[in-house]
């Protein structure tokens, strides 16, 4: 596939990811949980699967900086379920989506310095 495939996958996942994120903090209701938590989920399925189809086309191999990435990943897809599980830490969980959405996107562009 094309490099702007999976860049527009990612980024486009990425987005929809963070904006149902936002979702289930604002309103951590339970009625919508499954729902909210379903495409949680295949968003950030696609957005794995762009970041590795990319990795795949630049043939970059396995640098450091993918590392801080998949952990910022690894955050985000987390977060949407602790937000229904425990709403009472929702300031913790807001927190820790920005810091992970920031270094996230910080990475992008100094990733020559984790080289």
């Amino acid at each position: 596939m094309k490099l702007a495939i999976y860049q527009i996958m990612h980024v486009g996942s990425l987005l929809m990811l963070t904006s149902f994120l936002f979702m289930a903090f604002a309103n951590p209701d339970p009625s919508g949980r499954r729902k909210t938590l379903m495409w949680t989920g295949i968003f950030s399925l696609l957005m794995l699967v762009g970041g590795f189809g990319m990795l795949s086309v630049l043939k970059l191999g396995f640098p450091a900086w993918i590392w801080v990435k998949l952990v910022c990943w690894l955050i985000l897809s987390a977060l949407a379920g602790m937000a229904y599980r425990k709403p009472a830490s929702m300031l913790t969980w807001k927190a820790l989506s920005w810091a992970a959405l920031l270094i996230g996107v910080a990475t992008v562009y100094l990733k020559t310095s984790f080289e």
